[in-house]
């Protein structure tokens, strides 16, 4: 892994920056088999997703640390070094928050109610949709820094940028409305059981949230270009 990462950078972080971007996006993709697994009542299935997960992870992180470490090294960076680190940051923090979604799929062996199923999957889609787009932006930005920022490429991915705001806005839509569904089984779903729920929907909108927040910071450092 870390040969492979040193092999990529050369006289710039942004190889590198896109394969954490997609190595990131490995770990939301994950959710779906995750998911699929908890419904289909396969726990110890669900048990070895949970480990690919935080292997998934654990590599995202290698190659953020290997990135913190070049750009700190160099004197000079077509970015201000401050928003490229906070950038990093959001995104690594999709990755934790997929792993801590599996994590709480493990801690117990919870049934989800058959009227939520299609619901989670409808809500993980569109933070899927969330994620998807940031991997985009991300490489479209790797490309439009050999463009100086600059030019009809750069109001493409400020384009972009602006649709995974919407795209996240509508992920939030959706987690209101699950939610409301939730609490809407109080007289026939137990209390932990809803907790449960409500503790998915939430760690999945932080994934949306962390990939809205990354995709600000590469607006940032376009618009600063």
């Amino acid at each position: 892994m870390r040969t492979f990462i040193a092999d990529l950078f050369g006289k710039s972080p942004f190889g590198p920056i896109v394969e954490h971007s997609k190595k990131v996006h490995e770990c939301v993709e994950l959710l779906w088999p995750l998911m699929e697994t908890l419904v289909n009542e396969d726990f110890d299935q669900l048990k070895s997703l949970h480990s690919r997960m935080a292997r998934l992870e654990y590599e995202a992180d290698l190659i953020r640390h290997d990135i913190h470490g070049f750009i700190t090294r160099r004197s000079f960076l077509p970015v201000d070094r401050a928003d490229l680190i906070a950038y990093l940051e959001h995104q690594e923090k999709i990755a934790d928050n997929a792993e801590d979604f599996s994590v709480i799929l493990t801690l117990r062996k919870t049934i989800i109610h058959p009227n939520l199923q299609d619901p989670f999957f409808e809500y993980m889609n569109q933070v899927f949709q969330v994620s998807g787009t940031l991997l985009t932006a991300a490489v479209e930005f790797k490309n439009l820094a050999g463009a100086a920022f600059a030019g009809a490429e750069a109001r493409a991915v400020l384009k972009l940028i602006e649709g995974l705001g919407e795209e996240e806005w509508k992920a939030d839509k959706m987690s209101r409305k699950l939610s409301r569904m939730v609490f809407a089984l109080e007289d026939s779903e137990t209390i932990l059981n809803i907790l449960f729920y409500e503790k998915m929907i939430l760690k999945l909108g932080d994934i949306a949230n962390e990939a809205e927040n990354a995709g600000d910071y590469l607006r940032v450092m376009i618009e600063k270009g």
